[in-house]
């Protein structure tokens, strides 16, 4: 299977079953992955809305790419390139952008938008855009 890191909206529509249209069908037989920051955001609202012990599980079963010196690397150089740009983005987008970017992986979203800087300026792989 092919691995893809899933942003939060896409990882939360997913875990709810939610997730409809091509973007969906985009990631059959894709082995999905999402981010320490991912895992945050989720862990938050796992927190807040108690969720039960089986959607506790199905979050823990996902593989979750670390925010290592690598990743950090890359996040600093794409805040860099964003600000000498006079873009700066949002700090879990870009987040999220360095983990895909430096394991080389596509990022599935719905938020084309968030991540296009990532994608006209350092190569991030969009899935649907590619």
């Amino acid at each position: 299977m092919q691995p893809v890191v899933l942003d939060t909206d896409v990882a939360s529509l997913l875990h709810k079953r939610k997730l409809t249209g091509p973007l969906a069908t985009r990631l059959i037989g894709r082995k999905p992955l999402i981010t320490f920051v991912t895992y945050g955001e989720l862990t938050k609202w796992m927190e807040i809305r108690h969720w039960g012990a089986r959607s506790r599980q199905e979050l823990a079963d996902i593989p979750v790419l670390p925010g290592d010196e690598p990743v950090a690397a890359t996040w600093g150089r794409l805040s860099a390139a964003g600000i000498q740009r006079g873009r700066p983005r949002p700090t879990n987008d870009m987040w999220i952008a360095a983990c895909a970017l430096t394991y080389d992986l596509p990022l599935a979203t719905l938020n084309f938008k968030d991540y296009e800087d990532f994608r006209l300026h350092h190569g991030l792989r969009i899935l649907g855009a590619e």
